[in-house]
């Protein structure tokens, strides 16, 4: 008795036409013989799977099998469908790499990609700038046809202009791309001396570019139509411009917040003070009150870059550094012994608690 169809294919008998058709690939695939060269077992199983897709995928042999659990005949069930066909159905592009004429066909072109570095204040005001764009462009010597003018293309002889030839390996009948127009159809006998017979031409195009304001680093803009001219008449690929935004002296951007370290005296940070602090464009002044803390964050509002997407400005936001001073003249030293002094029996909050752990850890 033939092996159950069904259970060659790892399908349910209730599958419809979509899951047999999706089973057979993937088991024609894995054991095609062209991927299994000398491999008699992958041979042998790959025209197992051919023959059940064979039964399965004809509704009048699939009910006859369902029935009798044979395949009309006692064959393998190749009958009037044809493996050829069969193969067409399944495998179209899989081996020839594309249809008929293929190469003669218009076809899209190449999308590029452009590095575009900026400063942060460009990214901050917004910018419109111009770049110089090398791209295949469409040949006006012979209007992207990459043939002389007044000669034509010739049909192919080999492939009789189908782009692809067939032979057979057996019960197999498989189609390849034709080697001597390589799938086009068509044989250039005449190619255009501008271009060498490829339809386009080297060329660099100067560009406007607008940058929008609050831009961040690594975005990319897409401008349309603006990549390599298609082949064949076939539309132009897009450009992407990526944005590299230079990194700053002095801030590092957070969404739309700046941030920069902001060093202040023990001195400042205690008594308080007011400080003149660098912003995109200039300097303005920031209030630092008195008792404010190391590494505390001070904030100006709506000094930071523009939100990308709506309306307002992030912050500009200053990182609280203590800087303590490396020498002291006498001055210094004996105002500060006089503050310790004075201090000696105070603690802060901070040292407070952190000593009453300690106590309690020593019990």
């Amino acid at each position: 008795m033939a092996r159950d169809y069904y259970e060659v294919l790892g399908v349910a008998r209730t599958a419809g036409e979509a899951e047999l058709k999706k089973a057979y690939r993937q088991l024609a695939m894995q054991y095609h013989p062209d991927r299994n060269r000398g491999n008699k077992e992958a041979e042998e199983r790959f025209k197992e799977v051919n023959e059940a897709y064979a039964v399965l995928s004809d509704p009048d042999k699939r009910a006859h099998f369902d029935r009798f659990g044979t395949a009309p005949g006692g064959g393998p069930g190749f009958g009037d469908t044809g493996f050829g066909t069969l193969f067409e159905d399944i495998f179209e592009n899989f081996f020839s790499g594309g249809g008929r004429g293929r190469g003669s066909r218009a076809a899209r072109g190449e999308d590029l990609q452009y590095e575009l570095k900026i400063t942060l204040e460009d990214a901050a005001a917004g910018l419109e700038t111009k770049i110089q764009i090398p791209r295949l462009e469409r040949c006006e010597a012979c209007s992207g046809a990459g043939v002389e003018p007044g000669s034509r293309l010739e049909t192919c002889d080999m492939c009789r202009g189908a782009g692809e030839v067939r032979r057979n390996h057996g019960f197999l009948t498989v189609a390849q791309t034709c080697p001597k127009c390589h799938g086009a159809g068509q044989l250039n006998r005449s190619p255009c001396r501008e271009c060498r017979g490829e339809g386009r031409r080297r060329a660099e195009r100067l560009l406007s570019v607008k940058i929008p304001a609050g831009i961040e680093d690594r975005m990319q803009l897409r401008i349309s139509g603006e990549g390599s001219g298609g082949l064949n008449g076939g539309p132009a690929g897009d450009l992407y411009v990526l944005v590299r935004v230079r990194e700053h002296d002095i801030f590092t951007r957070q969404g739309a917040d700046l941030h920069c370290d902001l060093p202040l005296s023990f001195t400042h940070l205690a008594l308080g003070h007011e400080v003149e602090v660098p912003i995109l464009g200039g300097v303005t002044k920031l209030k630092v009150p008195a008792g404010t803390q190391p590494n505390e964050v001070l904030r100006i509002r709506g000094k930071g870059m523009p939100h990308l997407r709506h309306r307002g400005h992030g912050d500009a936001c200053y990182q609280v550094v203590l800087e303590v001073p490396q020498k002291l003249n006498a001055r210094q030293r004996e105002a500060l012994a006089s503050f310790e002094t004075a201090s000696k029996d105070e603690r802060g909050p901070l040292a407070a608690a952190f000593f009453e752990r300690v106590k309690k850890l020593l019990g």
